[in-house]
């Protein structure tokens, strides 16, 4: 399977953004990208929910306290304390857009 950086999702944009008549540097949208992201951190980190629409929706969970076993000495437990934790809930359309990709990871995945 493929990944995507920020520095190629930067070069995508950009030259999509040229197809629609808009001259924006590579650099530029590399620095709108790292804003978006940090504000979404810095909005998740105070607790807050980021939701975009079309996209899909951040949101801080708690995950409890649980006990664990420890992989270097399977016998005996360990305790992992409560944290906070990133969940992201797919909108409508991304969803919809991914399920109709199956037979394309299936592909991949040969």
């Amino acid at each position: 399977m493929a990944t995507i950086t920020k520095r190629e999702l930067a070069i995508r944009i950009t030259e999509k953004l040229a197809l629609r008549g808009i001259e924006i540097t590579q650099q530029t949208i590399s620095e709108i990208v790292q804003v978006l992201i940090d504000e979404i951190t810095e909005t998740l980190a105070a607790g807050d929910n980021v939701v975009m629409r079309k996209f899909g929706a951040f949101e801080v969970r708690e995950l409890k306290a649980k006990l664990g076993r420890n992989p270097k000495d399977p016998t005996s437990t360990v305790k992992i304390p409560a944290r906070a934790a990133v969940k992201f809930k797919p909108g409508k359309e991304m969803k919809e857009k991914v399920a109709a990709t199956l037979t394309v990871v299936r592909e991949r995945k040969k």
